[in-house]
């Protein structure tokens, strides 16, 4: 009964968006949807959330006689997170006539797609992309985002670490990658100008390694009682796991890029007491309930990272293309900043430098093996 509920509830909210423009959608050009990010590989347990969610959002558009009269089309394509390959992706789906793009995953991956797609005059919406400069730099009038920027992600934790849980001492570490390292210079910085903690330790950790021991000998030696980390699971659970396997109860602070359930399964007991920053818990909301049922129903598991996020990022494409009355770029950009779309996320629209009005983050810690919102 719960499930009938909020079915009806998700096919109000699309028939409000795109009542009068259905029509017989199976007999006109599709709309071609693209789904860029990780698909395979270690992260994607982040890429493959978020095609799901397109899926299932296109699912129920397409259901309804499609929008503009035109069924919906994706074309995925794995990007493996690497900006090398996502250059070969962006360029794919361009040759592909893609009208919209959702995605990229992954910041070093997004911002070497970017220029490509703004050249191709195409629309870019990631669910995770959260580089501050994507969208500060103002190079990237085709780029929005349905997820807050680094500097706040960065904010949020020191703020946290300083003020909620006293700490003085900290290490910043970063995978040398776009999104670590960038989050790492904000979290450094803001510890610094906050006169209430010091740097103790700042320092780069190579991707990929199997024996991260220098590096959190390193933190041993410096005396911090915290680590800041930015990057990704894969890292973050190796180092954390070295630190408890040697005794060391220092505590350890990361980003949404290891707020996943991924990060747990490979970190196993050692993920405990692990705190990390992410989306904000919105699953009072009935969209997101909506939402998260239909992918249980669909795949049978719950969603993973950024699902809601790309699930709004969806929303928002199919409602920009509704509101422009075409895929037309200057179109599409003016319907994203002036019109506001129901999504699971709440109520969003993006400001002029393509940033989601309303969205920030939550700080949460491991317990009983799940992630738990604690502010």
């Amino acid at each position: 009964m719960v499930w009938k509920n909020q079915r009806i509830q998700v096919f109000v909210l699309l028939t409000g968006l795109f009542c009068g423009s259905f029509g017989l959608a199976n007999a006109a050009e599709p709309i071609r949807l693209g789904v860029a990010g990780a698909h395979s590989g270690d992260l994607a347990s982040y890429g493959l959330p978020s095609l799901n969610a397109a899926r299932l959002v296109v699912k129920e558009v397409n259901a309804r006689g499609g929008v503009l009269g035109r069924p919906i089309e994706i074309l995925a394509e794995d990007d493996v997170c690497k900006p090398e390959i996502a250059i070969n992706t962006a360029t794919k789906l361009i040759s592909e006539k893609v009208d919209i793009v959702i995605g990229h995953i992954c910041s070093g991956a997004t911002k070497a797609t970017l220029g490509i797609y703004n050249d191709a005059k195409l629309v870019v919406i990631s669910p995770s992309a959260t580089n501050p400069e994507l969208t500060q730099s103002g190079r990237y009038p085709n780029f929005f985002r349905t997820i807050a920027a680094d500097d706040a992600q960065a904010r949020q934790e020191v703020d946290f670490a300083i003020k909620t849980l006293k700490l003085k001492k900290l290490a910043v570490l970063h995978d040398k990658g776009d999104y670590g390292k960038g989050l790492a210079e904000f979290a450094k910085g803001f510890i610094e100008k906050s006169g209430a903690a010091e740097v103790v330790l700042y320092e780069g950790v190579t991707p990929g390694a199997v024996d991260y021991s220098a590096v959190v000998q390193k933190i041993k030696r410096s005396g911090a009682d915290g680590v800041i980390f930015g990057g990704y699971h894969p890292e973050a659970s190796k180092v954390v796991s070295q630190m408890r396997k040697k005794g060391m109860k220092t505590v350890f602070i990361s980003d949404d890029g290891v707020k996943d359930d991924t990060f747990i399964k490979v970190a196993g007991q050692y993920a405990e007491g692990v705190y990390a920053s992410g989306p904000k818990d919105t699953s009072t909301n009935p969209l997101t309930k909506a939402a998260i049922l239909a992918h249980q129903k669909e795949y049978g598991s719950e969603p993973g990272a950024f699902f809601l996020n790309a699930y709004a990022a969806t929303l928002a494409a199919v409602n920009a293309i509704d509101k422009a009355g075409s895929t037309d770029f200057a179109a599409l950009v003016k319907a994203l900043r002036e019109q506001t779309v129901e999504t699971p996320l709440g109520a969003i629209r993006f400001d002029e430098s393509g940033d989601a009005i309303g969205v920030g983050f939550s700080m949460y810690v491991v317990r009983g093996g799940v992630y738990q919102e604690v502010l």
